[in-house]
């Protein structure tokens, strides 16, 4: 369980925050001389050193995205320069790509975050360039939004194993929908029939709460509050729920933290944005009600598991069933080690799950339930302030990745594992490196006093 330390402050960062950016742009120029972009996009580290390997091309916006958040923090504008013109060569198959469910991955971390830079002043304004960043943002949504399966009530964005598949990740992606409603634009389907963006982010949000998440209600034997389901699957004759599964963790049974970690960001951020819009247009469809309740009820319930079961310094093993943790001992009441024998932790989703963490606190606070909101802000502190320091921040001039002990599919045995090992350790996931990089730019702003860092803030 997390050891909160009361005492923390956000100030007590700013000394780690600017190293780690100084950090962060040696990596970036690391892989921009050494990584061979015509192999792909740069996944995870193998002995430091970016390598491709994935299903799908989900990493590509990481990677771009990444030098965007750098340029955010440090005003470098050959890097800007670089960036920008790498987005418009390499990511517009991202924005038309039928086949996925990664487009908030991809296009808002590039497209969105210059657009924002841009309402923000931070470059240049340019009224083509803004049409530009628009135009794929507004295709992206509809794009994403057209990978529909419908249930007897609401539906979901299915993830790419086919109709029958609801992953817990892309409860993230759901800011592409958002944002493309903010700007206007609506899926156009067959006979011109107008499907309504808002409309499926709702029902998504609403089938991800009820299906990803557990509460403690007796839905089976397993039922523990706060818990996911990394894959939730469905009969797409009839729309019934199936089983829970799991293509990265463990088990459908058990929890896979980065699982975990992208529902915790994924409902903190849409909450932050529900309350930012007429309330009357966010009642989800067929009379079912608020949709902000049930979103909270799922954010405060993963964050309450994940506290719950991550190491005391806040980085979680891998899954919370997996098969060799017992050998651990009390492996909760202790930091967690990325060089132990028996089961790798991921550093990836602590970086994911900080952010999510931070965001529900401060909105609690502001809402008035200061002890809740303290007590996830300070979780949120805690294992950033951990991971800003080694042995998760890569000092090795040499190491291609920022973040540190991240693991991609455990499962498939994709992940390296160095020499005298018995386990992955020591290396990086763009996912992870990227996220990192976000979220200490959500508290760099807040330091300095900057706009509130949002996904939606790229809409003026």
């Amino acid at each position: 369980m997390i050891k909160l330390n009361n005492g923390l402050k956000l100030t007590d960062l700013t000394n780690k925050l600017k190293r780690f950016w100084e950090l962060s742009a040696q990596k970036i120029q690391l892989i921009g001389m050494y990584f061979d972009e015509s192999k792909g996009s740069p996944v995870f580290t193998a002995a430091g050193r970016y390598t491709t390997r994935g299903w799908t091309e989900w990493t590509q916006g990481f990677q771009y995205g990444s030098a965007v958040l750098q340029y955010d923090v440090t005003g470098e504008k050959p890097l800007l320069e670089s960036t920008r013109n790498k987005i418009l060569e390499k990511m517009a198959p991202h924005i038309s790509h039928t086949g996925v469910h990664d487009h908030g991955f991809n296009n808002v971390s590039t497209y969105g975050n210059l657009l924002r830079l841009m309402h923000e002043g931070k470059i240049p304004f340019n009224q083509w360039e803004k049409n530009l960043y628009e135009l794929a943002l507004k295709i992206s949504g509809a794009v994403q939004a057209s990978r529909w399966t419908t249930l007897k009530s609401g539906g979901f964005i299915h993830s790419f194993n086919g109709p029958h598949s609801l992953f817990v990740d892309t409860i993230r992606s759901c800011r592409s929908l958002v944002i493309s409603h903010m700007l206007g634009h609506f899926l156009q389907g067959e006979g011109d029939v107008k499907i309504n963006l808002l409309e499926r982010v709702l029902q998504h949000m609403r089938t991800t709460a009820i299906f990803s998440v557990y509460y403690g209600e007796g839905r089976d034997a397993y039922d523990v509050r706060g818990r996911t389901a990394h894959e939730s699957i469905f009969n797409v004759k009839d729309g019934n729920f199936r089983c829970p599964n799991s293509q990265q963790g463990y088990s459908g049974f058990s929890t896979w933290t980065r699982g975990l970690a992208w529902a915790m960001c994924g409902f903190s951020e849409l909450i932050e944005w529900i309350d930012t819009v007429d309330q009357t247009g966010i009642s989800l469809p067929g009379g079912e009600g608020d949709i902000a309740p049930l979103a909270l009820k799922a954010a405060t319930a993963t964050c309450d598991f994940y506290i719950e079961n991550s190491a005391t310094d806040g980085v979680p093993y891998w899954d919370t069933g997996a098969p060799d943790l017992y050998r651990l001992g009390d492996y909760l009441n202790k930091p967690a080690d990325p060089f132990n024998a028996f089961e790798p932790v991921d550093s990836s989703a602590a970086a994911i799950a900080s952010q999510g963490l931070l965001r529900l606190g401060r909105f609690l606070k502001n809402k008035g339930d200061v002890a809740a909101g303290n007590r996830y802000w300070l979780a949120g502190l805690r294992i950033i302030d951990t991971l800003l320091e080694e042995p998760y921040m890569s000092l090795n001039p040499d190491h291609q990745g920022l973040l540190l002990h991240s693991i991609y599919h455990r499962p498939n045995g994709w992940d390296y594992i160095p020499a005298g090992s018995k386990i992955p350790n020591g290396e990086s996931g763009m996912w992870g490196d990227y996220h990192m990089r976000e979220v200490c730019l959500y508290l760099h702003r807040i330091i300095n006093h900057e706009n509130y860092y949002t996904f939606y803030n790229c809409i003026a």
